[in-house]
């Protein structure tokens, strides 16, 4: 199934018409024409059944047939994740956890971090593919940046964890996730969070974790909580 996404439709839209780079996608490369059905979402949770009434490959017309209504996934994760050096590693780690089922995303400023200017536009798309390609019909919530200061000391209802990679007593993350549950999970930067932001992290409730054996960069260490995540809870 091709899944098409805008984020204005409704459960009450009974037309829509697709901009000028969707429509010609349709009619030109898809070959669509009149009469066909389309599948949208709004990243709401909603499935709609469209049926084009003008195969136009400049205002490709829609009228909605059918909609459908999925629950967000529970329980909820949120990964609290600091930018990479190289961006196409973050946009990796955002199409992959996904395509997976992160529920939220917050890119974290901290100390070590080498990238400190975020285009949350850019990564916005990346998710929007991410989420068409694997037929989910919720986008994840993707937050502005902030520190990591500012982050911990927010008030957080979830199951609270911070993965660092420093020689201290930590208990491995599939040991602390409980099934049912949600949970927030940090993972730092490449030269990891700093002493003094682990220790804020610890303060405000965070439980230090660990993210099995070796040392992973930090997109794969997202992955990896968001597979172990996933896996409890499927």
């Amino acid at each position: 199934m091709q899944l098409f996404y805008h984020p204005d439709i409704t459960e009450t839209s009974k037309n829509f018409t697709f901009p000028t780079e969707e429509s010609k996608h349709i009619v030109k490369v898809l070959r669509k024409k009149d009469g066909d059905i389309l599948y949208l979402t709004n990243g709401k949770g909603f499935l709609f059944e469209a049926k084009i009434t003008a195969g136009d490959v400049r205002k490709c017309a829609v009228e909605i047939v059918n909609s459908t209504f999925q629950a967000k996934k529970e329980p909820f994760l949120h990964l609290a994740v600091a930018p990479t050096k190289m961006n196409d590693r973050y946009e990796w780690f955002l199409e992959k956890a996904t395509e997976i089922g992160v529920s939220e995303i917050t890119p974290l400023i901290c100390e070590h971090s080498e990238r400190k200017i975020i285009k949350l536009d850019r990564f916005e798309k990346v998710l929007q593919s991410a989420m068409k390609q694997s037929l989910h019909y919720h986008i994840p919530t993707l937050n502005e940046a902030i520190t990591l200061n500012e982050f911990v000391s927010l008030n957080h209802p979830e199951n609270r964890f911070i993965a660092h990679c420093e020689e201290t007593d930590k208990t491995e993350l599939k040991d602390r996730l409980k099934p049912d549950e949600n949970a927030l999970i940090l993972i730092g930067p490449e030269g990891d969070f700093s002493t003094k932001e682990i220790q804020s992290a610890l303060t405000n409730g965070f439980l230090p974790i660990a993210l099995g054996t070796t040392r992973l960069r930090t997109e794969t260490a997202a992955i990896y909580a968001t597979a172990c995540f996933s896996i409890l809870n499927a």
